[in-house]
């Protein structure tokens, strides 16, 4: 079992909260995906954050190709490992 992850960059809280909801119900996921807010460098406003959807991917089950597409519907993008 390997320690495969999938970060999902998003623009603000609610796409990623919203995406975070639709992930689960379009890719079949076993665990909530983590939600974290990156704030940018330097900036302490909440505007100013992005937030992170962390996705385990022990069994290499989900496409990168297909959650990059996914990301893309919220304006956000999959960060290469």
């Amino acid at each position: 079992m390997s320690d495969v992850r999938h970060v999902l960059v998003l623009p603000d809280r609610d796409a990623a909260e919203e995406a975070a909801e639709a992930l689960g119900e379009r890719f079949g996921l076993n665990e909530e995906p983590l939600l974290v807010r990156d704030a940018l460098a330097g900036e302490d406003d909440a505007e100013d954050a992005q937030w992170l959807l962390v996705l385990r991917d022990e069994d290499g089950r989900l496409d990168p190709v297909a959650l990059d597409e996914f990301a893309g519907e919220w304006e956000g993008w999959r960060e290469e490992p």
